[in-house]
């Protein structure tokens, strides 16, 4: 994104004055399990309602857990904490390509269409594309990520995933993760089709 203005401060724990607070604050959350409590809207004024007929612009994390390349994990951590430490979060779908081969592969077609080499981390709201950790810092510093972020989604601070814990995976039930379940008819094991390369769902 190209509309970051001037301004600084540290990357990326910062805490700016906020020009008005809710009652009760949204958080940062694994959205896939579709468990715990409805999603509210993140409002810019206290007293405005949200319209029901504008869908809220999904926030989009791709992102990975693994430390094999610390530059990217380092990256990974502070887009991270940026999205966390707003006051009034919101809700971020955060998906670990380290995880899941399918999502590596939905990041890859995501940035080849827009003419952009693979990296990580990648930060999408509402289908548009913001950018890495470098654009990410530079909106912050610049005071812009919160208007972009605007209108998004938000979720109780008290929210744990009952079914995943936070980390939005779970081993498969049809194969206790072990990719391979036995089929009666034919006497033998066989490739389980509900689950990922890990063994995850």
């Amino acid at each position: 994104m190209d509309d970051a203005g001037g301004g600084g401060s540290s990357w990326p724990y910062v805490k700016k004055p906020q020009p008005h607070q809710l009652a009760r604050s949204l958080t940062y959350h694994h959205p896939y399990q579709g468990q715990g409590r409805r999603l509210q809207p993140a409002r810019r004024q206290q007293q405005q309602l949200p319209d029901a007929r504008i869908p809220h612009p999904a926030v989009v994390f791709y992102t990975t857990s693994l430390r094999g390349v610390r530059r990217t994990f380092t990256d990974c951590s502070a887009v991270r904490a940026v999205l966390r430490g707003f006051r009034v979060a919101v809700a971020v779908d955060e998906r670990d390509v380290s995880m899941d081969a399918a999502l590596r592969r939905e990041l890859q077609g995501l940035l080849a269409a827009r003419g952009r080499g693979f990296s990580l981390p990648q930060l999408f709201v509402g289908g548009r594309l913001v950018g890495g950790a470098d654009e990410v810092r530079q909106l912050h510093e610049a005071g812009e990520l919160r208007r972009v972020l605007q209108g998004a989604a938000g979720q109780d601070p008290a929210f744990v995933c009952g079914a995943c814990g936070g980390v939005r995976f779970v081993p498969c039930p049809a194969c206790a993760g072990s990719r391979k379940v036995f089929v009666e008819e034919e006497g033998h094991n066989s490739r389980c089709g509900d689950c990922n390369e890990n063994g995850l769902k």
